[in-house]
């Protein structure tokens, strides 16, 4: 009975973790710049940052009764929200900081930024006035700052119970938090596709653009992959880029009796397969995990790799170019990060090429895996 009433309210949770409206997007069309330049990718990034911020310190006025109303929640973890916003404003500070650092060629957005109380100060004041350039911009960029905050606070809200990439459960574990500044990496999940598919035009396509992403299998569509074109063709298909294991199956690993299994099968049939490609990472579905498996993953030499800006591109209501533009807007926020998409949606297809196309001439990196 206390078995059958535990998974129920799991279920519950779970349910209320996904956001009730399509995930946040931006329109990068309502920006006025394309970003070609260091220096103007920083000014929009400036822009981002403090829309951001306004968000963030709005929401630290509501009490727990109007932030449980607002996240569609009936109970809270308070101290897992304040840490999240205290994790964020240092970012932001930081993120500000480095994008300042271009105000010499373009002023836009460049305020008196000197420590956390001046960047509460300006992102109270932050506001575009009706006849600005970037008027245009001002509330679909409200909106989306405002709807990707809700999506953080509601995992932070629900975590540790219901685990999520929204925190990290010790130094097994990683999310691109320290990356350097302008700094990307590229991660794709939940393959590989059948022959041909996705994961073949992605790889291929990666390997044109000298570009060496992250890919993280599952070990039940590696084996068909394997029984159907042989281990060679397999060792092509990944040439030149690295991969991590997802488990056996996509299901989560916080509450399955046999995600030890899962993970060990899969890391060793990679091992075997793709020996030079092999990375000793393990992306959970879902972000879920066990809050105890450090001491496994330790033993076994396995980091957890999480990610920071999600593209959200198994969400139905999202189109490829609304996910591409939802990474776009969330590269200017963070401005360094581990990016997640799918190799298993068409959707990269599109997704990708509009976003390397954008970000073509703005200064920022791809890192190797």
């Amino acid at each position: 009975m206390r078995i059958a009433l535990f998974f129920s309210v799991w279920l519950l949770c779970l349910g209320a973790v996904a956001a009730p409206n399509a995930p946040a997007t931006l329109d990068r069309s309502t920006w006025p710049e394309q970003l070609t330049s260091p220096a103007l990718f920083d000014v929009a990034s400036r822009a981002e940052i403090l829309a951001f911020a306004h968000a963030l310190l709005i929401s630290e006025a509501l009490d727990e009764n109007a932030l449980k109303q607002r996240l569609g929640l009936k109970a809270i973890n308070v101290d897992a929200i304040d840490n999240l916003r205290k994790r964020m404003w240092q970012r932001l500070l930081s993120n500000y900081n480095f994008a300042q650092q271009s105000c010499d060629q373009d002023a836009s957005f460049c305020y008196y930024v000197d420590g956390m109380d001046s960047l509460r100060e300006q992102a109270g004041k932050f506001a575009i006035a009706d006849d600005s350039f970037y008027v245009a911009w001002a509330e679909p960029s409200r909106e989306f700052h405002q709807r990707y905050l809700d999506e953080q606070l509601r995992k932070a809200a629900l975590f540790p119970q219901i685990s999520s990439e929204i925190a990290l459960f010790g130094d097994q574990e990683n999310n691109g938090d320290t990356m350097n500044d302008r700094l990307f990496l590229l991660t794709f999940d939940s393959g590989p596709t059948q022959s041909p598919g996705t994961t073949d035009w992605l790889a291929d396509y990666l390997r044109k653009q000298s570009i060496r992403a992250s890919f993280f299998v599952l070990g039940n569509s590696l084996q068909m992959r394997l029984d159907k074109s042989g281990g060679q063709a397999v060792q092509a298909l990944y040439k030149g880029q690295c991969v991590g294991v997802q488990g056996w199956e996509y299901r989560s690993h916080s509450h399955w009796q046999a995600w030890q299994d899962s993970i060990l099968r899969s890391a060793a049939l990679v091992r075997q397969v793709l020996p030079h490609n092999y990375l000793a990472q393990f992306r959970p579905p879902y972000g879920q995990r066990r809050e105890d498996s450090g001491a496994f993953f330790q033993e076994q030499g396995i980091q957890v790799s999480l990610w920071d800006i999600d593209a959200q591109d198994m969400a139905a209501n999202l189109g490829a170019e609304e996910s591409a533009q939802r990474v776009l807007s969330l590269m200017l926020l963070w401005r360094h990060g581990v990016i997640k998409f799918h190799d298993t949606q068409d959707k990269v297809r599109t997704a990708l090429p509009w976003l390397l196309k954008a970000t073509a001439q703005s200064g920022l990196g791809w890192e190797d895996c």
